[in-house]
């Protein structure tokens, strides 16, 4: 708990924090996000371009790039919430220098993971206990991000010293102000498209009937592609690792390549691992779900039937 004495002594610098702005974090994030944005993109440009003639045959060739993306987009979701959480756990000590820069890797790795949707979709679909799952990771992801940006916002309405930790806002009282109506229009923008997202993602996942899918494909993806090339390069900016940060630092670890950013960087090789695996045949993987097979889809949700679609579709 906050008391007005550790939000009144206002110091001059804070450290650094290699695990929220090291390098090797920040890199790792951008090359999660690019691999499965890249591959997002490939899949539904594959829907578009192939014919049902030739599915048999696209469905063999997309079976390991989408086994790849499945396995980013559930890391990306757990990344987001992981971070966000860790964030606010810490929100006595966070100067809104780090406490801005997980907000911007959180909607990073929510691009990402929605870009990954809209690829997946009916893949998803296949399991409806997955789908809801997926749905509540969804949706507790939208709420973190959205408690980040009031944070953020009060942060700003405040005036709170870049050196106090985010908790204080809830503690002073102050009536000076350093918002301008570009942060303002900003933080409000982002935390309302938050929830516009989350309502369209929500109903392109659930929707049984897919009206405009490939124009729903298409358009997502671009708007997911250009809110993380968006959040990327605010980072990128505002890190002491690749730009110039907002606050005044003690020392410059968060340039300095430690174990814990290796550990990031390397994590990346998961994904790699199964992927190996199917090329070897060890592992079984459901081919993707084409048009034909929608029908399907949602038959035997929410029933103990063992002949159900939804129990022998399988996943990948």
């Amino acid at each position: 708990m906050f008391g007005q004495d550790n939000c009144t002594d206002i110091p001059a610098t804070v450290p650094s924090d290699a695990g929220i702005a090291g390098a090797g974090v920040l890199l790792a994030s951008t090359i999660t996000a690019s691999l499965a944005l890249g591959i997002s993109a490939s899949l539904v440009l594959q829907e578009l371009m192939w014919r049902p003639s030739s599915s048999n045959i696209n469905r063999n060739q997309s079976v390991i790039r989408r086994k790849l993306l499945s396995g980013y987009s559930d890391q990306q979701i757990m990344v987001g919430i992981g971070l966000q959480s860790i964030g606010l756990a810490k929100s006595n000590s966070l100067v809104p220098y780090h406490f801005f820069l997980i907000w911007m890797l959180a909607l990073l790795s929510m691009a990402t993971h929605n870009a990954a949707l809209l690829a997946l979709v009916k893949d998803f679909k296949r399991d409806w206990v997955l789908r809801w799952m997926r749905q509540l990771l969804m949706f507790v992801n939208l709420a973190l991000s959205c408690v980040y940006g009031i944070y953020v916002l009060q942060s700003k309405v405040k005036g709170l010293p870049n050196t106090l930790p985010i908790g204080c806002v809830w503690v002073l009282n102050s009536s000076v102000s350093n918002i301008g109506g570009l942060d303002y229009v900003g933080t409000i923008v982002t935390i309302a498209g938050n929830c516009i997202v989350f309502a369209l993602a929500t109903w392109y996942l659930q929707s049984r009937k897919q009206r405009f899918y490939k124009v729903v494909q298409v358009a997502g993806l671009i708007l997911m592609s250009a809110i993380a090339i968006g959040a990327t390069i605010r980072a990128y900016l505002l890190s002491q690792a690749f730009g110039h940060p907002d606050v005044k630092l003690s020392d410059e670890g968060e340039k300095q390549w430690s174990f814990g950013q290796l550990l990031s960087l390397l994590m990346l090789i998961l994904p790699v691992i199964s992927v190996v695996e199917i090329m070897r045949g060890e592992i079984a993987v459901a081919p993707p779900v084409q048009d034909e097979d929608k029908q399907g889809l949602f038959d035997g949700e929410l029933s103990d039937n063992p002949h159900s679609t939804t129990k022998s579709s399988g996943r990948y």
